[in-house]
C-alpha cells in the first residue's frame, strides 16, 4: 500500500486526536491506525510520538510487541492458520505448506498483489473444527488441501468480480 502523505497525514491526525494526550491511549491509537491501513506506517508512529510526547522508541516498542499490530502492509485477506495442539495433530502443518505453495509466499509475508497474508497462530479457539484457519473474521474448519485450494480460488474469483 502506497502512502499518500498529504491525505494520509490528515487522516492520521483525525485518528490520533480522537484521544486525549495521554500515554494510556497509545495502544488504542495504534489499533485504530492498523484497522484503517492494515499496518502502522512509520510516519504515523512519528505523529503519535509527537502528539503523546513520547519517544518514537516507545511507540515502536509497542507496535512490535503486539502480534495483532504490523509494520508491514497486510493483504486484503489475512489467513491465520491455527497451530494449536488439536490442529497440529490433525495436520495443520500440511495445510500451512499447501497455502504457502498456492500463494507462493511464506508465513509472515504478503502476496505481491496485496490480496493475501499468512500468519501462524497458537490457537484460535475452534478446536472442534481442527484443522482450522481464520480468514479475516470467517472460520474455515475440517480443512484438507483440496478445501484450502477451493477457498483461495473462491476469494481470488471474488476479487476479480469487484
Amino acid at each position: 500500500m502506497a502512502i499518500d502523505i498529504k491525505n494520509d497525514y490528515k487522516n492520521w491526525i483525525e485518528i490520533i486526536e480522537r484521544y486525549s494526550k495521554e500515554k494510556r491511549y497509545t495502544l488504542a491509537i495504534l489499533q485504530d491506525i492498523q484497522r484503517e491501513y492494515s499496518f502502522i506506517p512509520r510516519e504515523a508512529m512519528v505523529l503519535i510520538s509527537n502528539y503523546l510526547d513520547l519517544p518514537i522508541s516507545s511507540i515502536y516498542s509497542m507496535a512490535t510487541f503486539y502480534k495483532a499490530l504490523s509494520l508491514k502492509p497486510k493483504g486484503k485477506y489475512t489467513i491465520k492458520i491455527c497451530n494449536g495442539t488439536a490442529c497440529h495433530i490433525r495436520g495443520s502443518e500440511s495445510i500451512r505448506e499447501e497455502i504457502e505453495d498456492i500463494l507462493n509466499i511464506s508465513s509472515g509475508d504478503t502476496t505481491e498483489d496485496g490480496l493475501f497474508s499468512i500468519e501462524i497462530v497458537n490457537c484460535i479457539g475452534a478446536c472442534a473444527l481442527a484443522p482450522v484457519m481464520l480468514i479475516n473474521d470467517k472460520y474455515y474448519g475440517g480443512l484438507t488441501k483440496e478445501k484450502v485450494r477451493d477457498i483461495i480460488d473462491e476469494l481470488r474469483e471474488g476479487c476479480r468480480d469487484e
